[in-house]
């Protein structure tokens, strides 16, 4: 079994997608919706799904990105867990071969596609990671450190205890927990043999260098 964390904020444009992409892939998934005090109807569209997968909602204060998964971490029921944007949605799925490397990694992300209005971009600037290779401990010399990458992003349960995501930071938590981890001697691993289709939001940090 697997426990998916989906951080939300006002996404109901699009976490109905990333919901029915659960549905279609991961069917029988815990999930668990952390909601910074969304204004709009996003939190409806949740209950939508409430018959169709087993659904925990829960509400952040003082939302840090580290916090909000510190916090669902916690309440997650099964060993592998993923962190997965609210504005994804799961295109390709192999979780069998998700669970046998994480016997062998700490964490195993995906390819993402970017979707700006409607339409696939050309992969600049952060897009450009996202490659057609399996990459081990992938540096990045856009942002010279690791990188790592929470949109869509699978997890040993253990690993997130042993070594939590910093709930200082305000953004790239993701990065400085790969940091962490080398430091440690582990290892993680990224492979577009999974895939979103990442969708553009305006105030996403991850969508400078459209085109």
């Amino acid at each position: 079994m697997i426990s998916i964390i989906v951080r939300n904020r006002n996404e109901g444009e699009y976490i109905g997608f990333t919901l029915q992409s659960i549905c279609d892939h991961i069917p029988n998934a815990e999930v668990i919706v952390m909601d910074n005090n969304s204004t709009d109807d996003s939190m409806d569209v949740v209950t939508l799904f409430n018959t169709r997968l087993n659904i925990i909602t829960s509400n952040i204060e003082n939302y840090t990105p580290g916090k909000s998964l510190n916090v669902a971490v916690n309440m997650c029921s099964n060993d592998i867990i993923l962190i997965l944007s609210a504005h994804s949605q799961i295109t390709k799925m192999d979780l069998k071969s998700v669970q046998s490397l994480l016997k062998f990694h700490s964490a195993i992300f995906g390819n993402q596609i970017p979707i700006y209005r409607g339409k696939k971009i050309n992969k600049r600037y952060i897009w450009s990671h996202f490659g057609n290779h399996d990459v081990i401990n992938m540096h990045s010399t856009i942002e010279d450190r690791p990188f790592l990458h929470n949109a869509f992003c699978f997890y040993n349960k253990s690993d997130l205890i042993e070594t939590p995501f910093d709930e200082e930071l305000s953004t790239k938590e993701d990065r400085y927990w790969a940091i962490d981890i080398l430091k440690d001697g582990k290892s993680y691993l990224y492979t577009p043999s999974i895939e979103v289709n990442h969708y553009y939001t305006g105030n996403g940090a991850t969508w400078k260098g459209l085109g």
